[in-house]
């Protein structure tokens, strides 16, 4: 059972938009795929996304970036040249 007496906070998914600089409707699709958690909450039930998740999908960004980097330098590094083994025919 989660413990109610400290909740996470949530902000708006306008916030978030303005945050990672994406559209509203971006943010939600994130919801959706389940890339940031969030609810419906109030009667109004509007969204609201945990600040926490936020951190979550910026660390998983980073995450994602630091692989892309490395994997376009291991792709570099696998020319012949780069681990001087040069051919001469």
């Amino acid at each position: 059972m989660p413990d109610i007496s400290a909740p996470g906070r949530h902000v708006s998914p306008a916030q978030v938009a303005e945050l990672l600089d994406l559209t509203v409707d971006d943010v939600l699709a994130l919801v959706h795929e389940g890339r940031l958690r969030g609810a419906r909450i109030g009667a109004s039930h509007q969204w609201r996304i945990e600040e926490a998740s936020i951190v979550d999908y910026l660390d998983e960004q980073r995450e994602e970036a630091r692989r892309i980097a490395l994997w376009r330098q291991s792709d570099t590094a696998s020319f012949p040249e780069m681990w001087g083994v040069v051919r001469r025919d």
